[in-house]
Parts: C-alpha cells; structure tokens; sequence
C-alpha cells in the first residue's frame, strides 16, 4: 500500500482511497478536495519535511505528513 506520504516532489498521484478510523480528519480531507479519483501533483516538501505541498483541483494545499498517511494511492 503506498500513501501520499510515500511520494516524490514531482510525482503526479491518483488517490486510490481514504483509509483510517478517524472519520473527522477524513471529512476534513475529503472538504480540502482529495477524493477518490482526484489527481494530485507533489510541489515541494519543506526543509524539514513537514508539510507536503500538493496542488489539487487547480489550487495550492499543505498537507500534514501524518495526514497524508491515510490518503492511499495508485502504484
């Protein structure tokens, strides 16, 4: 299984599908605009790692690391 925390500035991803048992954090990424189905492109990872910076549905998003651990996506 490989998540959007496993992914390289640069890379192009489809997210596959949501996993996790917190279904408030789920809710809120799903409400920033990844879905399943949606394509995201990886920008740059800040000097120490944390956060992701994605660009989904034409706009910007920071990303925690910890939640892109639930966001699974295509190999």
């Amino acid at each position: 299984m490989k998540t959007l925390h496993d992914a390289q500035v640069g890379e192009t991803v489809k997210v596959k599908k949501l996993n996790g048992e917190d279904s408030a954090l789920k809710r809120r990424v799903m409400d920033m605009g990844i879905t399943k189905g949606s394509t995201l492109y990886i920008r740059k990872v800040a000097p120490l790692g944390d956060p992701v910076e994605i660009t989904v549905r034409g706009y910007e998003l920071s990303l925690r690391k910890e939640d892109a651990r639930i966001v699974e996506i295509e190999d």
